[in-house]
This record gives C-alpha cells, sequence and structure tokens, in this order.
C-alpha cells in the first residue's frame, strides 16, 4: 500500500514537471529537479536477527523463596543491593478484584531496581543512574558501543540521562550518522506518577547491551531515555517541580527538560520518537461508564496537522500493526487512543491530541515516526506492575524490531518527505489549524463492579482523521524582528534553521494586526533592518515552522505568550533578495 502511494506521487511529480511523458531511466533526473526522491522497490520484509516475536526480553525471576537480586549485564560493575523486606505498598483501594482477575502477572518477571520483591518505591534517580552508568562502563560484546549522556539538570538539580547503544564507530551524532543506520529515541516518565516506561525502558537497556534484542544493533542506533522527568519521579507527580505537564512542552520549550530532549533530537536526529506513556486505569471514564477500560496499551501515532502522508502510512503500517499484532501475540489487548472527550458527556470519547506540542506530534512534523504506547497504570500504585511493564516491553521490542526490518526504507521515506516539504514553500495551503473528525467506534470496557466485559458503541473524536478548519497560502517564510531571541532561541534548539539578516532591505509581506481566531491580516512592504531574522520554509522542517510562528496556530508562540506582539512576525510572500550572515 505505502509503496503503491509513494510511486504514484512519483509519477504525479513527474506529470507535474513536464508536459511529456519520461523514460524511465530519466526518471530519477527529473525527479531530482522537482524537489522529489525516487524511491527503489519497497522491500517486502528483510530478514532480522533472532528476537522472539512478542516474547519478554528479560530472564526469569529466581524461584519463590530465593533473594530477588538484579542481574547486572555480563562484565559490568556491580550494581547495588537494592532495599527488600518492605511490605508492598497497598494498591488502589478501588481496584476491584473482579476487575484485577482480567490483568494477571504476565509468565516471566523483570528485574530492576524498583521491581524488587518487597520494594514500596519504583527505581529511584540514584538507582537509575546506578543501572545505566553499569551498563554503559561494562566491557560490551560484538562490537556494541554505549556511553551515557548528561544532557541536563532538572530544575532541582537532578540529571537528564540517556544511554546510547550502537555499532556504529563512535557513539557521536556524525558517527552513528555515517555508520547510515536509522536511530532509535525512546523516552520515559515524562510524567512523574507514570513509572511503567522508565522502569521498562532500564530492563530494555540490558538487553540492548547484552541480551536477546542486541543484535539489533546491526541494524539501527538506540537512546533511551528512561526517566525525562526526574523531579517529578522523586515526587510522584505528574508535572515538573514547576508545575508544567512536559507532556505539551515540546513545542514552546519552557522547561529545561524539554530542552534537553529537544537539543538531543536536533543533535541525533531520530526516525523514530517512542513516548512511554500510562493512561488511567479508571478516574474520568469509570465516571462516565460506570466501567474501566479493558486494555493493556493505547496507541497513537503522530496526528497533527502538515505531518506529511507518508510518514503517518508508515507509522500505521511499519510499526502500529505489527505492535498490535505482538501484543495480541502476548494476550496483551490494545487499542487505539483515547479517553472522555471534555464537556462530552456520557458516549462519547477522544483520541490523542492533535495539538503540535506533544514528543509524537513534534516528532511527526520533525519528518520523524512520532509514537506513544501508554500502559494501563496511572492511578494503581504498584499493582500490575510486572504487566505493566511487560506491555511496555513488548510494544518496544516491537517497535525496534520494525526499525530494524524497514532501516533502509526508513531514511528513503525521510529524505523523500524532507525534499517534498521544502519544495512546498511559496506554494500549496498550510493547515493553521484541525480539528478531530467525528467517528463512531466500539470500545472493550469492564463494568467498575462485577468485571464483566461488554463492548460500548461510542462517538470518536478521532484523531486519524482531521479536518482543516483553518488554512492559508503557504508563505515563502517568516520575518523575526530583532528582539525576537526568545522566538530565534527556540527554533534553533528543534533544529529549524533560522537566518541573520546581514544586509537589509525591503520585503513584501502579510502582517498581523492582531493575534487569534480570525487574525487579521495585511498587505504591505516592510523593511528588513540588518540584525532581525529570516526563517525560510524551503527546509526540511517548514512545517514545524509553520506550527510555531503562525499567530494563530493554537500552540504557536504567538498563542503560547513566547511573544506578545504580532508586529515582531510577518509571513513572507516572495522570496527575498537579502544578504544573510554565515551560520554559526
Amino acid at each position: 500500500m505505502l509503496l503503491q502511494l509513494l510511486s504514484r506521487n512519483v509519477r504525479a511529480a513527474a506529470h507535474r514537471c513536464s508536459p511529456y511523458v519520461v523514460a524511465l531511466a530519466l526518471l530519477p533526473a527529473l525527479l531530482a529537479g522537482c524537489a522529489s526522491t525516487p524511491l527503489p522497490p519497497w522491500p517486502a520484509k528483510a530478514p532480522l536477527p533472532p528476537a522472539e516475536r512478542g516474547r519478554v526480553v528479560a530472564p526469569v525471576y529466581p524461584a519463590p523463596g530465593q533473594p530477588a537480586q538484579a542481574t547486572p549485564v555480563p562484565g559490568a560493575p556491580s550494581l547495588p543491593s537494592w532495599p527488600t523486606g518492605a511490605a508492598p505498598a497497598p494498591a488502589d483501594p478501588a481496584l476491584n478484584p473482579a476487575v484485577a482477575a482480567h490483568f494477571p502477572d504476565p509468565m516471566v518477571r523483570y528485574r530492576t531496581p524498583g521491581l524488587s520483591d518487597g520494594r514500596r518505591a519504583f527505581t529511584t534517580n540514584a538507582e537509575l543512574s546506578d543501572w545505566l552508568g553499569a551498563i554503559a562502563t561494562a566491557q560490551q560484546g560484538a562490537g556494541t558501543r554505549t556511553q551515557l549522556l548528561r544532557l541536563g539538570p532538572s530544575q532541582h538539580g537532578e540529571p537528564i540521562l540517556a544511554l546510547i547503544l550502537t555499532r556504529a564507530a563512535g557513539t557521536t551524532p556524525d558517527a552513528m550518522e555515517a555508520s547510515r543506520r536509522p536511530t532509535v529515541l525512546m523516552v520515559g516518565q515524562q510524567r512523574g506518577d507514570e513509572p511503567a516506561g522508565a522502569e521498562a525502558l532500564l530492563a530494555l537497556a540490558q538487553e540492548l547491551a547484552g541480551g536477546l534484542l542486541e543484535p539489533l544493533l546491526d541494524r539501527i542506533n538506540v537512546v533511551l531515555v528512561p526517566r525525562a522527568n526526574p523531579d517529578g519521579a522523586d515526587a510522584g507527580t505528574p508535572e515538573t517541580a514547576a508545575g508544567v505537564d512536559m507532556v505539551s512542552d515540546h513545542l514552546v520549550l519552557s522547561t529545561p527538560e524539554a530542552r534537553a530532549l529537544a537539543e538531543l533530537v536536533r543533535e541525533y536526529r531520530p526516525i523514530l520518537v517512542l513516548d512511554a506513556r500510562e493512561f488511567p486505569a479508571a478516574g474520568a471514564l469509570r465516571d462516565a461508564f460506570g466501567a474501566e477500560p479493558s486494555y493493556d496499551a493505547l496507541l497513537q501515532y503522530g496526528t497533527a496537522a502538515n505531518v506529511p502522508d507518508f510518514i503517518t502510512k508508515a507509522a500505521r503500517e511499519w510499526y502500529y500493526e505489527p505492535m498490535a499484532a505482538s501484543l495480541k501475540s502476548e494476550r496483551l489487548r490494545s487499542d487505539w487512543f483515547f479517553g472522555p472527550a471534555q464537556g462530552a458527556g456520557i458516549g462519547r470519547v477522544a483520541g490523542g491530541s492533535v495539538l503540535p506540542d506533544t514528543l509524537r506530534n513534534v516528532s511527526g512534523l520533525k519528518n520523524a515516526v512520532g509514537f506513544t504506547v501508554a500502559s494501563r497504570g496511572v492511578g494503581l500504585g504498584r499493582a500490575h506492575i510486572q504487566r505493566r511493564v511487560h506491555t511496555q516491553v513488548t510494544a518496544m521490542a516491537s517497535a525496534l524490531r520494525s526499525t530494524a526490518e524497514r532501516s533502509s526504507s526508513l531514511e528513503q521515506v525521510r529524505s523523500f518527505v524532507a525534499r517534498d516539504t521544502s519544495a512546498l514553500a511559496c506554494r500549496s495551503q498550510a493547515v493553521i489549524e484541525a480539528v478531530p473528525t467525528p467517528a463512531q467506534r466500539d470500545i472493550a470496557l469492564l463494568d467498575a463492579h462485577t468485571g464483566a466485559e461488554r463492548i460500548e458503541h461510542v462517538s470518536w473524536d478521532s484523531p486519524l482523521k482531521l479536518r482543516a478548519v483553518t488554512s492559508r497560502p503557504r508563505p515563502c517564510g517568516y520575518w523575526l524582528a530583532a528582539r525576537a531571541d526568545n522566538m530565534v532561541d527556540r527554533l534553533k534548539l528543534l533544529g529549524v534553521q533560522v537566518l541573520r539578516v546581514a544586509e537589509g532591505g525591503p520585503l513584501l509581506a502579510d502582517s498581523y494586526e492582531r493575534a487569534g481566531p480570525g487574525a487579521a491580516l495585511r498587505r504591505n512592504t516592510i523593511d528588513a533592518p540588518a540584525g532581525s531574522y529570516y526563517v525560510p520554509l524551503n527546509q526540511p522542517l517548514a512545517q514545524l515552522a509553520v506550527a510555531a510562528l503562525e499567530p494563530d496556530s493554537a500552540a504557536g508562540y504567538v498563542a503560547k505568550g513566547v511573544i506578545d506582539d504580532v508586529s515582531e512576525v510577518a509571513r513572507i510572500i516572495s522570496t527575498p533578495s537579502l544578504v544573510f550572515e554565515e551560520p554559526t
């Protein structure tokens, strides 16, 4: 399906560029002139290293009666002994045993500090640092290289850590780029009260360094950030120390935690960014339906306006479908992400956010596959933690395998999309605001009192197909005033190209007279003085620039208060004749 659509797009590009039928041998040259990338025949399925589909990658726990110990990677320095003997934390008192019976523990058990028997607390920040440090300093086999990165301190000074695992010649961005292997980034615990992702990524780190998943490093590079919000994890609260939900902070970048992730993505350019989350086991859904979701995992790829169609199709066909199959093989139920629609009352649910401010949506606008795996967990305390971690590990292992299978094809898709996006400058339409499409779907629920399963047919605000509310002709770029450094710094951190004007001149522009819904535009000529900025849209991250700089973009820099004067930004509607400083 995806190959056919790409081939059709190539043929359409050929007809747009020439009124004549072009011989197949001349097609690559023609497409290069049209700023589109020809693609070779799509691979059906590449052979994989032996990583058993859907199986747990952690070793079996000791038999009952034996002490529970964390098993380090062979050759790694010994990890500290984790506290044992404390009574388990009580489960949520609202958790009905009849409901709990639908979520038995898996056949295997995972070994991390926070999953030791008798633990009250999940893995602490200090334990997480020791665990990753032990893996990073171990002697790896088969050419595997590891490195522990300190991305920067959190608001309380805790390190935000990333572990690199690769078989490239080095662990720098340039060395990993030169390996011609795509990079996968997996991020856990953006919200401090969602611990399963962090515990799963600690287990995954061991398996990539010296276990069943290590052979995948022949085809991919992996970067793991088990805990993006160490302050929230320490306090057991969703927000960062400043009370910000960093889940929706990936465009504005108001927190050091989101900025640390943005810099990591900019430098290592992952083709897949997976966000390991958890969803409420009950909460508002119980209030609306008197029931709880019967799912182990809710899945969602990037669904913001202007995410390239081919990225969306790759996410669905190459990631969602095999991931759902892997989960099913482990008897773990999954579906598209949903939750109660705000203010909608009974009988209506909504999918994941369509705003360009989440990690998966911003990743999609960066021409990568953004994906959220949310396991059932918020509000459960430690209840079902082995099953929650098993859900995450199963989904993550599937995503790693999918990337290994499609490694060369994914890079071809990204190259195609990057050039196609760049070619849209000064033409076509840009969607400024889009909303989910009303639809119907069935959801599986468990009665909160009896545990009986039932199917509810509900209205669904579907993010899988968006409806454009506001669109306008795409400009050639955006002019920013010299005093707009606050915007420029954020754009550069996201990887967007920003040019500084060295010699000024006039620009034909659409200027904003006010911001917000129905923003008024006025065609005029503005003077772009030296020291001001220009953001061209003939660049691969143009869609991200549109999301940030259109003043009536709901998640943009005007709406979020990064700037409060719309005169600091203008839409440039013709190619500027300016002299720019050399990029630094």
